[in-house]
């Protein structure tokens, strides 16, 4: 009984413990783009962005999220378009920080 109880509470553990790793790699890439998103919308509420700055930033928002959309659709993310969506997501990082931090919208 004993020996039945540890090993349904250490197959629970493994499958629990593998669950992250599965669901990570799409976690990640969406939890960039919310925090992107969040950026710009404080940088909206806090003037640091003026409307054609936000506009362009938006634009690049939803065409990276549209890649993502695509690459899901056809067979998954390859490990080279993650590396590409990476790529776009830190070139996107840099681009709200400076025009959050340009003194336009102050």
């Amino acid at each position: 009984m004993k020996l039945v109880r540890v090993i349904s509470i250490a197959a629970l553990g493994l499958s629990l413990s593998g669950a992250p790793a599965l669901a990570g790699p799409r976690h990640n890439i969406n939890k960039r783009e919310a925090r992107q998103q969040h950026r710009i919308a404080q940088g909206i509420r806090d003037g640091s962005l003026t409307p054609k700055e936000t506009a362009r930033l938006e634009t690049q928002e939803a065409r990276i999220n549209a890649l993502e959309v695509k690459a899901r659709k056809s067979d998954g993310l390859s490990p080279q378009e993650r590396a590409e969506l990476n790529r776009l997501l830190n070139l996107e990082s840099h681009r709200i920080y400076v025009q959050k931090h340009d003194g336009q919208g102050k």
